[in-house]
């Protein structure tokens, strides 16, 4: 299988409540995401606002837009060896991109270590990147006081700002250009975008 039939994969990382499910539902509305399956760590907590339209299996929800969810049950290595399986079985529809939303705590290296070196997924799957959020309110507060956010931001291809519209105007500026800074003093390769609560 050559790197172009396999399947991409995007990796949603960022702290506890800095966006990442916000950013994820305004994704998942564009047309070109309408054959992705998503894979969430604990779909229970995950607040993604489409509806249901059926369970094409236990695993796997249909979402109204065209988009399959599962939940990571066990291994995340089973999760894609089930939903591949499945989609050449014609058990689940098809879908031509994978996202996965980490939980806010997670370090997103054993993720990507999976995908880079388990036969089964490099075989089948090829990275697309590393998105990771961070909220302008607490984003400089969690970079200094937790190694996973820090994890998360240093891993990334593309950082995002959420939340820069609840910054009380008179300090929006100078707290968005010190996070800014901060950002690419741990990834100086990555874009940084700064978008509002509604982006």
């Amino acid at each position: 299988m050559t790197h172009i039939d396999r399947i991409w994969v995007t990796l949603i990382t960022g702290f506890l409540g800095s966006g990442k499910t916000t950013l994820l539902n305004n994704l998942l509305k564009h047309p070109e995401m309408s054959q992705a399956a998503v894979i969430v760590n604990e779909f229970g907590e995950i607040g993604l606002d489409y509806d249901l339209v059926e369970r094409s299996d236990e695993n796997v929800i249909q979402l109204a837009n065209g988009c399959l969810c599962c939940p990571v049950k066990g291994d995340l290595i089973d999760t894609f060896r089930d939903l591949y399986i499945q989609r050449n079985a014609g058990t689940i529809p098809n879908f031509d991109r994978v996202v996965i939303e980490t939980t806010g705590i997670a370090d997103p290296a054993p993720v990507l270590q999976l995908i880079f070196t388990n036969p089964m997924i490099v075989n089948h799957y090829a990275l697309d990147g590393v998105v990771t959020t961070v909220d302008s309110i607490n984003g400089l507060s969690s970079l200094e006081n937790f190694p996973e956010c820090v994890k998360q931001a240093a891993i990334a291809d593309r950082l995002i700002i959420t939340k820069s519209d609840l910054i009380e105007m008179k300090n929006q500026n100078i707290k968005i250009e010190a996070l800014k800074s901060n950002l690419k003093s741990l990834n100086p390769a990555a874009p940084i975008v700064v978008r509002t609560t509604s982006e």
